[in-house]
């Protein structure tokens, strides 16, 4: 699979930003675009953008880490490496020019995600769910939620040690989440207009691609 472009637009210091490919509605419209940052300065920047006035987005999810005497409940990066900021191609040049930020996502120009992909993220991460990283997929079961608080949401279906998984990606940053399901509230999709009830299945049986 091939992977999206990923832009350098350069401070003035290294380069002039050309504003020549952006037509009126770039200007006119503040929009969410997805920031590369340089390894492990993903709240580093966020707390910048935040001390900048920059309307910003980090989405964090709870790992355990264990040390020989205890374990210890960290917030860490959902998507390692990148953040959100919501802002006007006018504001580009801010945003890069933040310690730590590396590139705005996008080719030629940084490409903005839809409303309703943040929108989404912010609500998953409200709910009471297992919520952590997963490595980028696109073949798989594509299934759809039918009821609960993640109903009509569509994604991969994964096994997870003794589990099920829904898997959700971001595509333009090419980033996967994977949120804990039941085989009760899913139905396959994309299947000749037939849905497969999953109530039946147990969660146990091998019938799924296996996440490590």
């Amino acid at each position: 699979m091939e992977k999206p472009t990923i832009v350098t637009l350069h401070s003035p210091a290294v380069g002039p930003l050309n504003s020549d490919h952006l037509n009126a509605d770039h200007f006119n419209t503040d929009q969410w675009f997805a920031v590369y940052t340089r390894s492990h300065h993903e709240k580093s920047v966020a707390q910048q953008l935040q001390g900048r006035g920059i309307e910003h987005f980090l989405p964090l999810y709870t790992s355990a880490r264990r040390w020989k005497d205890r374990v210890k409940m960290l917030q860490m990066p959902l998507f390692a490496g990148y953040l959100f900021v919501r802002v006007f191609p006018s504001q580009f040049l801010c945003v890069l020019q933040t310690h730590g930020v590396s590139r705005l996502v996008g080719s030629p120009l940084p490409l903005p995600l839809e409303e309703k992909e943040i929108e989404q993220l912010r609500t998953w991460l409200s709910l009471s769910l297992a919520v952590e990283p997963n490595p980028y997929l696109r073949i798989g079961q594509l299934v759809r939620v039918r009821r609960g608080p993640l109903t009509d949401v569509e994604g991969i279906l994964v096994r997870k040690k003794n589990g099920l998984r829904l898997v959700v990606s971001v595509d333009l940053i090419q980033r996967s989440v994977a949120l804990e399901i039941d085989a009760s509230d899913i139905v396959s999709v994309g299947n000749g207009g037939r849905n497969t009830d999953y109530r039946d299945i147990s969660p146990y049986r091998p019938v799924f691609p296996e996440v490590a």
